[in-house]
C-alpha cells in the first residue's frame, strides 16, 4: 500500500532572498581597513599641520599654520566615517558600523577640542 508523501515544508533560510546580515569576515575585514585608511589620513594631516612649524635653521623662529584649516580635513574624514557607517548599517554589517561610530565619535572629540584650544583666551573680567 502506498502512502501519500507530504510536500516538503518552506524553508525560508535558503534561497535567493537577501540575507539579513553581512558576512562577518568580510564585514571585520571592511571595517578594520576603513578604520586604517581614516587614522592614516588623521596622521597626515595633523602631520602636516606640525611640520609647517617645523624648521631646521636656528637662527629663525617659525610658527605653525592655524590649525583651522586642518580640523576642517579632519571633519571631513569624520564625515566620510558617518557615510561609511550608514552604508554599512544599511548592508547589515554591525562590526563596520561599530568602528565606524567610534572613528566618528574620536573625530568629533579631536576636531572639538582642537578648536577649543585654537581660540584664544577672551579679555580678563575684572
Amino acid at each position: 500500500m502506498d502512502l501519500p508523501v507530504a510536500p516538503p515544508a518552506f524553508d525560508a533560510t535558503r534561497g535567493t532572498g537577501r540575507r539579513r546580515r553581512a558576512d562577518l569576515g568580510v564585514d571585520i575585514g571592511a571595517g578594520c581597513g576603513l578604520v586604517l585608511l581614516e587614522l592614516i589620513a588623521l596622521a597626515v594631516i595633523f602631520g602636516l599641520w606640525f611640520l609647517s612649524g617645523f624648521n631646521l635653521d636656528p637662527a629663525e623662529t617659525v610658527s605653525p599654520d592655524p590649525l583651522w584649516k586642518y580640523l576642517a580635513a579632519a571633519g571631513g574624514v569624520g564625515v566620510l566615517a558617518g557615510v561609511a557607517a550608514a552604508v554599512a548599517a544599511r548592508a547589515g554589517a554591525v562590526v563596520t558600523v561599530v568602528g565606524q561610530a567610534v572613528m566618528a565619535g574620536l573625530v568629533c572629540v579631536v576636531v572639538f577640542g582642537g578648536a577649543a584650544l585654537s581660540v584664544p583666551p577672551g579679555p580678563a573680567v575684572p
